[in-house]
């Protein structure tokens, strides 16, 4: 089975890299924001609870955000592999899904960190948020996002690092060009 992390600031990408890549290695795409914001739209218990924090530009904490992966990835029980999109964002979180994916023998494969700059970060959600209407792409909302991820979520590397497991790729360019980088790095763990 085929376990990839999509590593990278909020606008590096990983939403649109995601979907080349579930096309070409048939995966699974588990994006924690995706299933916020459907439990949001669907205005389900989970979706109230969390609805404040992503607003706020938060992360959810852990327990609740942990217990919703695992039910994703049991209800795809035939999956390939699976393609964790902005998940994890702290270092317990990488270490509960290692817990979890191992006690059903397996792991992660690989890391791939999309590099993008601050600047082009900006650029990008300044743009998606014309489009989409993400109140989590608002101005305000999106420096904490930025923050969030340099203050926490940048901190899970260092644990995947150790694990020899991680591949960094520009995510500056055009986007055939990101994904033909990705895939050779994917290629390289399979």
């Amino acid at each position: 089975m085929l376990n990839l992390v999509l590593f990278g600031p909020p606008g590096a990408g990983k939403g649109t890299q995601s979907a080349k890549l579930i096309d070409k290695y048939n995966l699974v795409h588990i994006s924690t924001g995706d299933m916020f914001r459907g439990h949001i739209a669907n205005d389900t218990e989970l979706g109230k609870r969390v609805k404040q924090i992503l607003a706020d530009g938060l992360l959810v904490p852990d327990s609740i955000t942990i217990e919703m992966l695992e039910e994703e990835v049991k209800n795809n029980p035939q999956a390939n592999g699976f393609i964790f999109d902005g998940f994890p964002r702290t270092v317990p979180q990488a270490e509960a899904l290692d817990a979890f994916l191992e006690k059903n023998g397996e792991s992660i494969s690989g890391v791939v960190q999309l590099d993008v700059n601050e600047d082009e970060i900006k650029n990008r959600i300044a743009e998606r948020q014309k489009i989409s209407g993400r109140a989590d792409d608002d101005a305000d909302k999106l420096l904490k996002r930025i923050d969030e991820y340099f203050s926490k979520t940048i901190h899970v590397l260092p644990y995947y690092e150790g694990q020899g497991k991680v591949a960094k790729v520009n995510g500056i360019g055009a986007i055939e060009e990101i994904f033909t980088n990705i895939c050779t790095a994917i290629d390289a763990v399979k």
